[in-house]
């Protein structure tokens, strides 16, 4: 497993909708344990592969639970998400320092593909959920700040130039 580099807002290739993964082979997991490594060092609940400047339709879960054990989800899709929604804190590791208040489906499910390629079905909500969709977000170039209202996004535009 090696330490890889998270991609910041900007870069292009957290704006692009991620490839499908035709095969999991060795090489997915390595990224797999890859991503795992990253996602702990930052100290994140969760990571998709063009995080890490990884065009691929993968992402990584721990939300240090005693109910849910980490996971890995390849090729994931929501296929449920209940009508109520929630709002809560948001923050990104490719956009570190910045949170902001965003709206969710309260529940979801969502279908992928395990590190074995073994069909996997996931059901969240709270923070589970929450990450879930903040992190397929990802894989279809969509990040948290697009949740958000024009002068919020405003705002988070400007604090992040200025950090910058």
């Amino acid at each position: 497993m090696a330490l890889r580099t998270i991609e910041l807002w900007g870069s292009e290739v957290l704006r692009r909708e991620a490839d499908e993964i035709e095969q999991v082979d060795d090489e997915v997991r390595t990224l797999i344990g890859d991503m795992f490594e990253t996602m702990y060092q930052a100290e994140g609940v969760g990571l998709a592969a063009p995080q890490i400047g990884i065009s691929l339709r993968v992402i990584v879960v721990d939300v240090h639970d005693e109910v849910t054990q980490p996971f890995a989800l390849i090729n994931p899709r929501l296929v449920e998400a209940s009508p109520e929604l929630e709002k809560g804190e948001e923050g990104c590791l490719s956009i570190p320092g910045l949170t902001a208040v965003v709206e969710r489906a309260a529940h979801v499910v969502v279908e992928g593909l395990d590190r074995d390629g073994q069909p996997l079905r996931i059901a969240g909500a709270g923070l589970l959920g929450r990450c879930l969709q903040h992190e397929i977000d990802h894989l279809n170039g969509v990040l948290f700040v697009d949740k958000v209202s024009p002068l919020q996004r405003n705002m988070l535009t400007r604090k992040w130039k200025k950090r910058r």
